[in-house]
C-alpha cells in the first residue's frame, strides 16, 4: 500500500491531473543524474530533473510472496552525453540506485508518489536505446545467505566491517610506464612483492579510464606488470595514473602472514573437511 500526501491525493481525485514521472540515478561514485518526462526541467529537493524524451518504465508487478518485482527501465541514449553507450559498457551504471516517483509538476513541493526504488541489474544496449533491469530489495535478499555457513576460508570481504583492515593503509599509487593491451600493463616504479596485488583492485585516476575499477588477476614483480581479469573499457596510455590495493585469497595463511589480521579471520581453517566426512572405517580401531 502506498502512502500519498492528502493534498496530492485531492489533486489525483480530479478529472484532470498534472502528474509527471521522475527518475533519480545515483552511481556508485556518488554522481547523481536526474530526469523527468515533463516538457520542462523541474527542481525537486534542490536537484534539477532534466526534461527528456524516451524514458519509460514497463508495467511492474508486486506479489505478496517473496518473488522479486519485475521492472524494466527503457530509454534512448541521451544526446547531451549524460548517459552514453561507452559509460554503460564501461560498467559505470552497474549497481547504481534508481528512484522513480511522480510529482505534480505545477507544485512539486506537494510531495512524491513513490513508484519504485532499486538497483540497476543487467543492462542491454541496441539501436541507440538501452534497457536496464531494476532489482529491488527482495532480489538482494535472495542473493544473501541467511545466517552463516562453516568454511575453511574467510567469509569477510577485505576491508569491510568484519575484516577491519583499513585498505587506505595499503593503497599504492603510480603511473603506467608500459602498455601491452587493455588487460596488461606495467609500472616499472612499483616494486611490490610478487603476487601482492593478486585478487586486488586497480582504479585509474587519470586518462580515458579515470574512475573505473577492475579486479587484478595477477601481479608479476619481475616485470612490474598488472594482469586484469577483464580489460579496461578504454585504451590504457603510458602516463595514466592509478591507485591499486592488494587482494586476499581468504586463506588463513594470507590473513596471518600478509595482513597480520588473524584476530578478525572469519573462517574455520581447522574444521574437518569433506575428506574426513566421507572417510569410512576400514579396520577395527580406525577413527
Amino acid at each position: 500500500m502506498k502512502t500519498i500526501p492528502q493534498v496530492l491525493q485531492d489533486r489525483l481525485n480530479k478529472h484532470v491531473t498534472t502528474l509527471c514521472t521522475c527518475w533519480k540515478i545515483t552511481l556508485r561514485d556518488g554522481t547523481v543524474l536526474c530526469f523527468t518526462d515533463h516538457d520542462k526541467d523541474l527542481v525537486i529537493d534542490g536537484l534539477t530533473y532534466k526534461a527528456t524524451v524516451g524514458f519509460e518504465a514497463s508495467a511492474v508487478s508486486t506479489d505478496a510472496d517473496l518473488r522479486p518485482d519485475v521492472l524494466d527501465v527503457r530509454a534512448i541514449l541521451l544526446q547531451d552525453d549524460a548517459i552514453t553507450e561507452e559509460d554503460i559498457v564501461a560498467g559505470r551504471y552497474d549497481g547504481a540506485m534508481i528512484e522513480i516517483f511522480m510529482v505534480d509538476y505545477t507544485n512539486a513541493s506537494l510531495g512524491k508518489i513513490w513508484l519504485r526504488r532499486g538497483w540497476i541489474g543487467e543492462i542491454t544496449v541496441a539501436d541507440d536505446r538501452f534497457v536496464a533491469e531494476l532489482r529491488g530489495i527482495i532480489d538482494r535478499l535472495g542473493q544473501s545467505t541467511l545466517g552463516e555457513v562453516y568454511s575453511p576460508t574467510c567469509r569477510a570481504q577485505l576491508g569491510d566491517s568484519r575484516c577491519k583492515i583499513n585498505l587506505n593503509d595499503y593503497r599504492v599509487t603510480g603511473t603506467i610506464t608500459d602498455v601491452t593491451d587493455r588487460k596488461t600493463f606495467a609500472d616499472v616504479n612499483n616494486n611490490a612483492d610478487d603476487g601482492w596485488f593478486n585478487f586486488g583492485k586497480i582504479r585509474f585516476l587519470t586518462g580515458a579510464n579515470a574512475g573505473i575499477e577492475r579486479e587484478i588477476k595477477r601481479w608479476i614483480q619481475n616485470n612490474h606488470t598488472f594482469e586484469l581479469y577483464l580489460p579496461m573499457p578504454y585504451t590504457v596510455e603510458v602516463g595514466d595514473e592509478y591507485e591499486a590495493f592488494p587482494g586476499c585469497d581468504k586463506s588463513f595463511s594470507t590473513c596471518k602472514n600478509k595482513f597480520n589480521n588473524v584476530v578478525n579471520f572469519r573462517g574455520e581453517p581447522y574444521v574437518p573437511g569433506r575428506d574426513k566426512i566421507l572417510k569410512y572405517v576400514s579396520h577395527p580401531g580406525d577413527v
